[in-house]
């Protein structure tokens, strides 16, 4: 396959999706540095050294070659240029055709339905782009909101694992979302 690189942007009714950029690591680091942003993640909140390596990390993820890679996306409102969202989606296997999709949201643009928006963007390039058969989506269970963003663009809940991984100091329970593409193709919530 050759290499998968988006038609940039990719746009939804209020944000760009883009490849970051140099540029992005203010306003990335505005909300990786935040405890809410870090609360349901593996890692604590990151420093402005932290972002700026893994800001490098996104900017070489502007297209996929080969499976095991990820595309990294900047959400920005489409109206002011804000970067608001940082989008992945993970290219997982090729001989099985699946990914995963992921995104963290400034908390100051939570809660409007950007993040649904976008997440269903990442489906579309995933199952349109990619050629995916199958998309998963994984969050802490006690992370509601990210839960229900995966519900809206129809994934259903496929697993509840119990107490599956220890992380900062506790156990947590992890929630397992998937849809596939003939489900997305048949989906009202496809964009």
């Amino acid at each position: 396959m050759p290499v998968f690189r988006p038609d940039y942007p990719v746009r939804t009714p209020r944000l760009a999706l883009r490849p970051f950029t140099p540029d992005d690591l203010y306003p990335l680091h505005e909300f990786h540095q935040l405890p809410e942003i870090a609360r349901y993640l593996h890692h604590e909140p990151r420093n402005r050294a932290q972002v700026s390596v893994l800001l490098q990390a996104k900017i070489a993820g502007s297209s996929l070659s080969a499976d095991g890679k990820a595309l990294c996306l900047a959400a920005e409102l489409a109206a002011t240029g804000e970067l608001v969202g940082d989008c992945t989606l993970f290219w997982l296997s090729r001989p099985h055709q699946q990914g995963e999709i992921g995104f963290i949201f400034h908390p100051g643009f939570q809660g409007r339905g950007l993040a649904t928006e976008a997440a269903a963007a990442l489906l579309r390039l995933g199952f349109d782009g990619l050629g995916l058969h199958r998309i998963i989506g994984r969050c802490d269970s006690r992370n509601r909101r990210s839960a229900r963003v995966l519900e809206r663009i129809g994934m259903r809940r496929e697993a509840h694992l119990a107490e599956n991984e220890f992380i900062k100091g506790e156990w947590t329970d992890e929630l397992i979302y998937a849809i596939l593409r003939r489900e997305w193709q048949a989906s009202s919530q496809r964009l």
